[in-house]
């Protein structure tokens, strides 16, 4: 059935126009395409303020900034060098008009960044889940060779699974159908969705299971450890008023003692389990569908896809939205930055 109130006429079959996401100057894609472009500038924005700031502030040139960096990296690479191209690929109806090479290349960043970035989270929820459980042991120096090598592993993991289509794990480009997509060869799915995501997202429901039982185990031995002294005891019939007063006081010093570390340990916990949620929220979606559809050779309606697909993306911009709203250390550099520039 045609579309009412549409004068705009295009060579291709009205079989082939509602096939697209958008249609041309329709009010919903100039809005669509608008909120997109938008996320897209956020996302380098944002993600570029935190790399200048870890730059110029010299308390920043340690661990576990370095961490953070590493995010912002992957996920101002994923604002500058894929969502743009995505954005092309949305306004031509989901189709690929700008040849092969510049296919594998976009898949190629596509899945390193989106990959790296995800590790990234990850990497983050370890540094966190050891300085929480094993402070004492996870010193600076052990925390700043760990860090580094998590790095490394990172993108060198994101690297093999990006790059493996172009040695032929299957095909991310069809002239034909004029198609870019993830290579959809079934056995480098399951290689890539669970290196890229279900694989990371055991490690992270792992670690912050472990956070909060630590957690807990903690509040709960504070409250039965209070030592009664002996004078007490043997006075308790006689002065309840001042058992009741020592017994105040004791409990009252020990958790003021426990007041600052208990704080930050809360705070990098909520952080911790806000950015894992945030992360998963986004992202389950497109995996969920990245796994099930080339195994079942089945398919989805294209704007489903575009969904879940700027789903994803928009967990760049998430994150360092999450990491520094929980930092002081942040805010205060971001201020000092800006009043600099004034």
């Amino acid at each position: 059935m045609p579309y009412p109130n549409v004068t705009v006429t295009t060579n291709n079959s009205s079989g082939e126009n509602s096939e697209n996401l958008y249609r041309p100057f329709s009010v919903f894609s100039v809005l669509t395409l608008t909120l997109l472009a938008m996320l897209v500038v956020a996302t380098f924005v944002w993600n570029l303020l935190v790399l200048v700031t870890i730059l110029r502030v010299r308390t920043f040139h340690r661990v576990p900034h370095n961490l953070v960096a590493s995010m912002a990296i992957s996920d101002v690479m994923v604002a500058g060098l894929v969502m743009p191209l995505s954005l092309v690929h949305e306004l031509n109806g989901r189709r690929w008009k700008l040849g092969r090479v510049l296919c594998q290349v976009w898949i190629s960043f596509d899945v390193l960044c989106c990959t790296a970035s995800i590790w990234n989270v990850t990497a983050i929820a370890l540094d966190r889940y050891w300085s929480i459980t094993r402070h004492l042991e996870y010193t600076l120096k052990t925390r700043k060779r760990i860090s580094n090598v998590m790095i490394v592993l990172t993108w060198l993991l994101s690297s093999v699974i990006s790059l493996s289509p172009l040695f032929g794990w299957g095909e991310t480009y069809s002239e034909e159908a004029l198609e870019c997509q993830v290579s959809q060869e079934p056995s480098y799915t399951v290689f890539s969705t669970f290196g890229a995501f279900y694989l990371p997202l055991c490690v992270v429901l792992f670690v912050y299971w472990k956070i909060y039982k630590a957690a807990k185990f903690r509040i709960g031995s504070r409250k039965t450890n209070t030592i009664t002294p002996m004078a007490e005891v043997k006075d308790a019939a006689r002065q309840p008023q001042m058992v009741f007063t020592v017994r105040h006081a004791t409990v009252s010093f020990q958790t003021d003692g426990e007041t600052w570390r208990e704080q930050k340990e809360k705070r990098a916990a909520l952080m911790v389990g806000i950015l894992i949620g945030v992360f998963v929220l986004c992202w389950i979606p497109f995996f969920l569908a990245e796994l099930i559809i080339p195994l079942c050779s089945c398919d989805i309606p294209p704007v489903w896809k575009s969904i879940f697909l700027w789903l994803g993306y928009s967990n760049s911009f998430f994150n360092p939205l999450i990491y520094t709203a929980f930092n002081k250390n942040y805010n205060n550099a971001f201020r000092n930055l800006f009043s600099r520039q004034r």
